[in-house]
């Protein structure tokens, strides 16, 4: 995804494209853009109190503890030295080389590592992980490889980061509470193998992450280092990766593994550090710099993609109805299809994830199975294609009919808040229903 140096006024064309307006907040806005800031003053706290308890410092393999249900360890090694001479991007002189306005990279509040990111995570399986997760609560749901796993956002709410191996691949998880992003990356460069930790700083309040190995920034979104030895190259965003609730990983996946919360971190997971921050009809917090979009509710909750240079999301609002959806559609000249399906919390409404309101779930897959193209419909609760009348899950499984066993393949996604996605992607079709 490259951010734009400028902004186009409107986009016009045929379907879905509207015309946008990118506005500045009115005057009676700003006090509700004033109360969101609250919220960040609450993950300033909490970085403020991780450092005055000592456990920002680095996890070694023995903190994590080994507590019932661990099937393993998953400890993931420095795999490259590193520099305790890099200089952080606050450390750099006054007009270093970037790709991004650096004025527009703002404290979020926590300094460096103030939110730990979990570099030696351990893993429980399916049914000892359903003591403590609710069938409603969302999870990261990622496979590759045969390797299934969940990280329930009331952990990554926490840390954001998690560097884990899964199917062999050195990965980073990541995910950002304020643009409600989950995207999953692979940790490789070129001969290096990076470790990943969060900032302390926000562009277009989207997470901003920095490697250990040579203190490079990487805006989650950017998916490429903006300023730093390692300034221009991009990291590979791997498929596969959804937020469900945890109900539908569990019926997909009864052999997954879940990321335990025995972290090495004292924190009260299960419980949401932003409550109400997405609010029907709120506006993203003063940490936000840019102009909002008005093309959609700021809030509004969007499946986003970029596929062969088109650029298009669909809104949950127009995809939700109550039961599941499923769109046919054309992106970059692929052939695709997203779900929707009701039962899957918010985790930034309520003080108990678990308690928050439904706000539902998606997922989007291309349509070719196998030379095939097929045509799906929501049918009695569930995904039918229409070719053979196979019924299908939202992560893109074969569980019923002449396809079982089958499998979608899935397309890179990212599921946020439109605001966020339109300032990054300012010329995004909109999907009308």
């Amino acid at each position: 995804m490259v951010i734009p140096m400028t902004v186009r006024e409107a986009v016009s064309g045929p379907g879905a494209y509207r015309r946008r307006e990118r506005l500045d907040p009115a005057p009676g806005e700003r006090m509700r853009r004033f109360v969101g800031a609250l919220i960040a003053l609450i993950v300033a706290a909490v970085g403020v109190w991780t450092i005055a308890r000592g456990v920002t410092g680095r996890q070694g393999p023995g903190t994590a503890g080994g507590g019932s249900g661990a099937v393993g360890s998953g400890r993931v090694a420095m795999s490259s030295p590193v520099d305790p001479d890099a200089r952080f991007f606050w450390e750099l002189p006054e007009e270093p080389e970037a790709l991004i306005p650096l004025e527009e990279v703002i404290s979020g509040g926590p300094p460096p590592d103030g939110i730990p990111a979990i570099d030696f995570p351990r893993f429980e399986s399916v049914a000892a992980a359903s003591s403590w997760l609710a069938p409603n609560e969302p999870v990261v749901a990622f496979e590759l490889a045969g390797d299934a796993r969940a990280y329930p956002i009331q952990i990554l709410i926490w840390h954001e980061i998690v560097n884990d191996v899964v199917g062999g691949e050195p990965v980073a998880v990541t995910y950002c509470p304020l643009c409600n992003s989950a995207i999953v990356f692979s940790r490789r460069v070129g001969d290096l193998v990076l470790d990943f930790g969060t900032s302390g700083r926000l562009y277009n309040s989207d997470l901003v992450m920095y490697d250990r190995q040579t203190k490079s920034l990487w805006p989650q979104f950017e998916g490429r280092a903006v300023v730093g030895q390692l300034i221009g190259t991009e990291l590979e965003v791997l498929p596969g990766a959804s937020t469900v609730s945890w109900d539908a990983f569990r019926s997909a996946h009864p052999d997954g593994r879940v990321l335990s919360r025995e972290t090495g971190f004292e924190r009260p997971y299960g419980q949401n550090p932003y409550v109400g921050y997405d609010a029907p009809g709120s506006l993203p917090s003063r940490l936000f710099l840019g102009p909002i979009d008005r093309t959609l509710p700021p809030m509004e909750r969007v499946l986003a993609v970029e596929l062969d240079g088109e650029v298009k999301a669909y809104p949950y609002a127009a995809l939700a109805d109550g039961a599941p959806t499923a769109v046919n559609d054309t992106v970059g000249g692929a052939e695709v299809v997203a779900f929707f399906e009701p039962g899957t919390s918010s985790a930034l409404d309520q003080l108990e994830i678990a308690e928050g309101r439904d706000v539902g779930a998606t997922g989007l897959f291309s349509r070719v199975v196998e030379g095939r193209t097929l045509t799906f419909e929501a049918r009695d609760g569930a995904f039918v294609d229409r070719e053979t009348g196979s019924r299908w899950d939202l992560l893109g499984r074969a569980v019923e009919g002449p396809m079982q066993g089958a499998t979608l393949e899935p397309i890179a996604h990212v599921d946020t808040f439109w605001f966020a996605w339109a300032a990054f992607e300012p010329e995004t079709e909109v999907w009308e229903r």
